[in-house]
């Protein structure tokens, strides 16, 4: 499975749940970051950090998806060909 068809793929709802969490965090994150008023540094690295936590989550988790079929998957296939 390529990355095209993963992403095309139902995700979970844990994971919508947290898709979303990311996507407000990268957004609080960059929001600080971009204000045009001084702040602190620990404020500035804080929403760094944010911003980069919810960018990954976001992409982690859009990229976890429901597996359908129960037969066998792609590592089974992979143990059972050697």
């Amino acid at each position: 499975m390529n990355i095209v068809e993963r992403y095309k793929k139902p995700t979970p709802k844990f994971f919508k749940t947290l898709r979303n969490i990311g996507i407000a965090l990268a957004t609080a994150g960059g929001a600080i970051i971009a204000a045009p008023i001084t702040m602190p540094a620990l404020v500035i690295s804080i929403a760094t950090y944010m911003t980069v936590a919810g960018t990954v989550a976001t992409a982690i988790s859009q990229a976890v998806v429901t597996d359908k079929d129960n037969s066998k998957t792609e590592a089974n296939a992979t143990v059972d060909g050697l």
